[in-house]
């Protein structure tokens, strides 16, 4: 399993980090891991009594100021507590963490709630289940996107609704239909939009859009010799409003189990940023947009607090990673939203793994 950083994230002032000796490491691995299963600052005394090599508090406390000036962990309030910053999370999860692979038991109950959600279902079932399954699990938010129509095409047609605008109907073999209005040169006959709806669903039938798009486009040629210009036209641009990746209105973003996130220890005491992730996930494309960057990668990809614009302010992170049909293509990204403070070591595997059946399945 491959681990993805959506950025470099040393600057000028964490340059130190990568020089950090083994005590130092060992004392951080030890903050970072206390904090992210309390929650709670973390103490020089903690850390001392939870260590082997017998460190003195004193000792620990002069490695956690040295750590401090790096800007890997910071002080919430007065006390002597110490908590990782964002950049020192994403040096615990780039540089110390170690990701194993998936426990058996979380592998069969993923195995079992996919295969069973696949049953008789339509595409988008299978990715809401799958969604759903994930929430559950990390108790956090599950999300999917996927391209919004990816099932069998039964029928395509185009409506002409006004001079200058038209109406692409797809129609699918499991009784789906998508609508996407095009702009189109005013004062086309019937006739154009007649011969380009028979073109299309003679090449449609029993085939997805992406491989309609990729026939279209194969035979660009001998399109204008089949049809005329127009008609040709017609068609070109009718396949064109399903190529956008950066278009939201192209995606089917499934989110599930934000009540999880209300869940998490501390949300009570801090609803406003709560309130702001919730807004965050509402806005759909710019997580649309967030979730298009994992579409371009073979791994996970983490995305933690400010490193994106999206969750700058709510101080959450994103896991996920893509999932491929039968020709290896990436055809969607699944994962989670949660807050920084998450169980990376179990979460990371277990997105891995369900993108991974998911993929399988849709194939």
């Amino acid at each position: 399993m491959s681990i993805i950083p959506p950025k470099p994230f040393l600057d000028e002032k964490l340059s130190g980090i990568a020089g950090l000796d083994q005590r130092s490491r060992e004392i951080f691995r030890k903050l970072v891991d206390t904090y992210l299963e309390t929650g709670e600052p973390v103490g020089s005394r903690s850390i001392s009594k939870a260590l082997p090599s017998g460190l003195s508090p004193a000792s620990i406390r002069n490695v956690m100021m040295d750590l401090e000036d790096s800007g890997l962990i910071y002080s919430p309030h007065t006390s002597a507590g110490r908590m990782p910053t964002e950049a020192g999370l994403r040096f615990f999860v780039d540089a110390l963490l170690e990701v194993g692979a998936i426990n058996s038991v979380e592998r069969a109950n993923i195995d079992a709630q996919v295969k069973a959600s696949n049953r008789n279902r339509r595409y988008e079932d299978v990715l809401g289940e799958a969604s759903t399954m994930l929430s559950g699990l990390s108790q956090c938010a599950g999300v999917v996107m996927s391209p919004k129509f990816n099932s069998k095409l039964k029928h395509i047609e185009f409506v002409n609704l006004a001079p200058g605008r038209a109406l692409v109907i797809l129609v699918s073999e499991d009784g789906s239909v998508e609508n996407r209005v095009i702009e189109v040169p005013a004062g086309l006959p019937a006739s154009v939009f007649i011969r380009a709806t028979n073109y299309l669903s003679a090449k449609g039938q029993g085939r997805s859009i992406d491989e309609v798009q990729k026939l279209v486009a194969a035979e660009m040629l001998g399109l204008r010799t089949e049809l005329d210009d127009l008609s040709a036209r017609l068609v070109e641009t009718g396949m064109a409003v399903w190529s956008g990746s950066n278009d939201p209105d192209s995606k089917n973003l499934i989110v599930k189990g934000q009540a999880n996130l209300l869940e998490q220890p501390g949300a009570l005491a801090d609803l406003e940023r709560i309130r702001k992730l919730f807004d965050d996930i509402e806005n759909k494309r710019d997580l649309v947009d967030i979730l298009g960057l994992a579409e371009k990668a073979e791994g996970v990809r983490i995305f933690i607090g400010s490193e994106n614009k999206l969750f700058s302010m709510s101080g959450s992170s994103l896991i996920v990673a893509p999932f491929k049909n039968d020709e290896e293509k990436i055809v969607g990204v699944l994962g989670i939203i949660g807050p920084t403070r998450l169980n990376y070591a179990r979460i990371i595997p277990m997105v891995d793994y369900t993108a991974k059946v998911v993929g399988r399945l849709l194939s």
